[in-house]
């Protein structure tokens, strides 16, 4: 059997493999990934333990999971005392360690332990990173939160911005743009642990 490409989103031989509606120009204008599969097997199965990319198919090199799910991996790094519940004031310790001021992690700490959705967006660069294909700038950034709002959920809004705008704040790059690397470190929470470890010994220093 000849074998089918998609370019572009448009299929040439099988219509229903499209992922482009000319009539729908919000498809053409947010793509979605076609080409998963060349360096993912299996792209449509959700991982348990690791937060694949198309540079990283099987997670984060050097970081153990240690039987942990990808949502638990983020939320370890705050659990100071590792018994499984993170309080307020670990999560403003664990702020304080990677680098945000007293201010900011006091007034976040309360906020996240409030209410805390958690980010999934699969295809987020290809659909909104217009200006490098493997970052976003802060008005990409504000555009995703925008394109995925849920009607009437005022306080998801406003998490949903903090918690990309602290992400953002704490890894952009010297131009400005967050990475693809550094948001999938984060799902893994292996980017708390490397934060911590460039801040070294000033956290301790402080206090």
């Amino acid at each position: 059997m000849a074998e089918t490409t998609i370019t572009g989103g448009m299929d040439q031989r099988n219509p229903a493999l499209t992922t482009e509606a000319t009539l729908a120009p919000i498809t053409i204008q947010r793509k979605v990934r076609t080409d998963l599969e060349t360096s993912i097997p299996k792209p449509h199965m959700a991982r348990g333990l690791v937060a694949p990319d198309m540079d990283h198919p099987n997670g984060t090199p050097g970081h153990s999971h240690n039987g942990m799910s990808v949502l638990q991996q983020h939320a370890a790094f705050f659990d100071q005392d590792d018994n499984g519940i993170v309080y307020p004031w670990e999560t403003y310790s664990g702020l304080r360690q990677i680098g945000f001021n007293v201010i900011v992690s006091f007034i976040v700490a309360i906020m996240i332990n409030a209410v805390l959705s958690y980010p999934t967006l699969p295809n987020i660069f290809s659909k909104y990173a217009r200006t490098v294909p493997d970052k976003l700038s802060f008005g990409e950034l504000w555009d995703m939160t925008q394109a995925n709002r849920d009607i009437y959920d005022f306080l998801g809004w406003i998490a949903s911005k903090l918690e990309w705008g602290l992400l953002y704040f704490l890894a952009r790059d010297e131009d400005g743009f967050l990475s693809k690397e550094a948001i999938r470190r984060c799902f893994d929470g292996s980017l708390f642990d490397y934060c911590k470890a460039q801040m070294g010994g000033d956290y301790a220093k402080q206090e």
